[in-house]
């Protein structure tokens, strides 16, 4: 008896958080691509998008703009993007003489140093992308800061000729 108690008051819990959940207003939520400072521990990130390779299973390239507001600086640690199968970060560096993608170390964050991920500098390789990275769609997009705070944005997934 006690177990139908319980599930009955869940279900009243649920029900009434659904339709709290349903008044709230839908203009209070970022627009895709963007999350607010608040939401991650003093980060902003904005413009993001996912940029598919030409070539079906090749990794798709994912960028995006940061802005830091903490007093403690902090890293960029780890970007995992939903429907990859590994993630890496990335940058340019001249080698011999030429231009080279490296892995790139965490990445540091500091109040009122914007960073940018951007074609021809930082960005993330999105390795192993399954059908669920189409162009059109969107794709969740986690990033995780050393302080353990992570900020998750809903970047547009465009094709490889799309502007970047």
């Amino acid at each position: 008896m006690n177990t139908i108690r319980h599930a009955a008051a869940a279900i009243v819990l649920s029900a009434g958080a659904m339709a709290l959940a349903g008044c709230s207003d839908a203009a209070e939520a970022p627009p895709a691509g963007e999350t607010t400072a608040a939401a991650a521990g003093s980060l902003t990130v904005s413009n993001a998008r996912v940029v598919m390779a030409p070539v079906a299973g090749n990794p798709a390239a994912v960028y995006f703009d940061l802005s830091y507001a903490g007093e403690t600086p902090v890293t960029l640690t780890e970007v995992t993007v939903e429907g990859a199968g590994i993630t890496m970060i990335h940058d340019y560096a001249e080698s011999a003489g030429k231009m080279e993608m490296t892995m790139a170390d965490d990445v540091p964050l500091a109040k009122d140093a914007p960073v940018s991920f951007a074609p021809g500098g930082l960005h993330v390789m999105a390795m192993q992308p399954s059908d669920a990275l189409k162009a059109g769609g969107t794709a969740k997009v986690t990033l995780t800061l050393s302080d353990g705070t992570a900020a998750t944005v809903d970047a547009p997934v465009k094709a490889a000729g799309d502007e970047r």
